[in-house]
């Protein structure tokens, strides 16, 4: 029997079966400007010639699963015959929901899984517990763990207690990689070049460029100056799709400070965009939403907690989700919060070499684990009980 493990993100699906590799695949579909009428779906996207102009069609809106016919497509195509050739009779399939799903959607995905697709038995978790088991797996003398989850759509906040979820502990920010991408389309685009309309490109300029300031005034000072003592200033090639396929910085010896490029490139000059965009994630204030930043959401769900488990999650921090992946995230975190910590309590901030497909590593090892039969509903129980069944079994 095989066993599916899909991280279900609400920007890229983490699937693979448990015995091999994970893939990491656009959970999109995409429209492009020039073939208006032809739909890609998940990882099509290579197929499209000029990416210019790309238009995102997305299952999730604000991190809950909407749009099922578009997870449809993305799932038909995943399990289908191009990608897993999911034999799903045999397969036990584990998937991941957000925190504090709803009902209605949770029942919709039973249906869809186990009447659309019939498989075989299926277990429904949260990214984090998947993390925590990983964690667990990987540190067996930890108590707890806080998993800091910072995504597309939401950073959350989980704390784990011998791999129980302590929901009243949970805390959520509404700041992820979708905003901060909003946010630098907005920026350039009132500074420099119309890119509303690029997401795409945008979205790789901001991984490519962007990085967490250790002392946001020293950098902003650093940005004023003009020329090379700027030290944090970047040019950033745009592709065009026909000689530059993927954007690129160009290195520190070819830039032009003063005057312009004679080489007819479309460049991007960035400086304090370069860190002032996942400063939101510290400070969400910034750009007007009031709420809290990282560190302090951390210290107010160990706050709420009893005090015998506090130590044990200030020590255990495990980050995951794409957004810990810009330069300099680890360290400052672990900085803000050692300024906001007691001082007899050690704090220790860990990143994994890959936080995007960290839960669904820890699927995996769930997988194998001897607990696993008896935490899935097969399809029998549920044709037998209906959605109670799922209920009951499912910690969400």
């Amino acid at each position: 029997m095989a066993t599916l493990v899909l991280d279900n993100g609400a920007y890229t699906a983490k699937i693979g079966y448990s015995l091999e590799k994970v893939s990491v695949i656009p959970n999109c579909q995409f429209r492009s400007k020039n073939s208006r009428l032809k739909t890609f779906t998940a990882n099509q996207l290579d197929e499209i010639k000029d990416p210019s102009g790309l238009f995102y069609i997305l299952p999730f809106q604000k991190g809950y699963l909407v749009n099922w016919d578009v997870q449809r497509k993305v799932w038909d195509h995943l399990f289908g015959k191009e990608m897993f050739k999911v034999e799903f009779a045999d397969t036990s399939i584990i998937i991941t929901e957000p925190y504090f799903n709803f009902t209605s959607i949770q029942e919709s995905m039973n249906e869809i899984l186990f009447e659309e697709y019939q498989f075989q038995s299926a277990l429904r978790i949260n990214a984090g517990s998947l993390s925590a088991h990983h964690s667990f797996h990987s540190k067996p003398s930890e108590l707890c763990c806080l998993v800091v989850d910072s995504g597309f759509s939401f950073t959350h906040i989980v704390p784990y207690c011998r791999s129980k979820k302590l929901n009243h502990g949970i805390r959520r920010i509404n700041v992820g990689g979708k905003l901060l991408t909003n946010h630098l389309k907005e920026i350039i685009s009132y500074r420099q070049l119309h890119v509303m309309d690029e997401t795409h490109v945008i979205n790789q300029v901001k991984e490519d460029v962007c990085y967490v300031s250790q002392q946001f005034y020293k950098d902003m000072e650093i940005a004023q100056l003009r020329g090379e003592d700027n030290d944090l200033m970047r040019d950033y090639v745009l592709p065009d799709f026909s000689s530059i396929k993927k954007g690129f910085c160009k290195p520190r010896e070819e830039m032009v400070f003063s005057g312009k490029y004679k080489t007819g490139e479309q460049i991007l000059r960035l400086v304090n965009e370069r860190f002032a965009v996942p400063e939101t994630l510290f400070h969400p204030s910034d750009i007007g939403i009031q709420e809290m930043g990282i560190p302090e959401a951390i210290v107010d769900s160990v706050q709420s907690l009893p005090e015998e488990m506090q130590p044990h999650l200030y020590q255990n921090i495990v980050l995951t989700g794409g957004n810990t992946l810009f330069p300099g995230f680890r360290e400052r975190l672990e900085a803000e919060l050692r300024s906001l910590v007691p001082a007899h309590l050690p704090v220790s901030v860990f990143l994994p070499s890959n936080p995007v497909c960290y839960p669904w590593e820890g699927g995996k090892l769930l997988a194998h684990s001897p607990d696993y039969d008896e935490m899935v509903v097969t399809r029998e129980e549920y044709e037998e009980n209906g959605h109670c069944i799922c209920e009951e079994k499912f910690d969400i």
